[in-house]
């Protein structure tokens, strides 16, 4: 059609360490392969984001969209994603992996040498619009609302992945108590441990 624009979204752009977020208004992404586009319902704020705006996690490309803690919809699908238009999901930390590594091979994708973090190697979820490779998406249960979920996409992760390494232990000494901590305690006074921060 003549003079149509292409569709737009907006973000919330990191351009350089240390300087405010901008908003900017960028072209929309167009799913490949394994990809999806999500609309994004929520996106909670993380400590790591701070440390990427600030610079003591210096490493991805500038400019960045912040942000990986995402819940949102798929309103697209590459032909290999397996997802379906109109899913939820939520897009965490870990964005992609190599996938054959000694880490990888082990489970521990995480510590990847090749790993990409959402929000600081690839963009994130602050903005209306992100492409994610639905492999490292995660559906999400219907129980939860949007904001609720979001936290569990970071804290809850790594929080799990925690407890998981202590057992059956009967008591848990927790260092620190940041969200992660939070919710480890309330999972494990349900499962009837004593909890001891630090």
């Amino acid at each position: 059609m003549p003079g149509a624009h292409a569709p737009t979204y907006r973000a919330m752009v990191l351009s350089q360490r240390g300087a405010p977020l901008a908003m900017d208004e960028r072209p929309a992404p167009e799913p490949r392969g394994h990809q999806v586009v999500l609309r994004v319902a929520a996106c909670a704020v993380c400590r790591t984001d701070l440390h990427v705006v600030e610079g003591e996690l210096d490493r991805g490309a500038l400019p960045i969209v912040l942000g990986h803690q995402v819940v949102g919809t798929v309103t697209a699908a590459g032909p290999d994603a397996g997802l379906q238009v109109g899913d939820r999901v939520g897009v965490p930390w870990l964005g992609w992996t190599c996938g054959s590594c000694e880490m990888c091979a082990a489970g521990r994708e995480n510590l990847c040498t090749s790993a990409r973090f959402t929000g600081c190697d690839v963009d994130g979820g602050f903005a209306e619009l992100i492409l994610a490779d639905a492999r490292f998406c995660l559906r999400l249960p219907v129980g939860y609302r949007d904001v609720e979920a979001a936290p569990l996409l970071c804290a809850g992760l790594i929080g799990f992945r925690a407890l998981r390494m202590a057992g059956d232990a009967r008591r848990l000494g927790l260092y620190g108590f940041g969200s992660a901590a939070h919710l480890i305690a309330q999972l494990a006074r349900h499962r009837g441990a004593a909890v001891y921060a630090f």
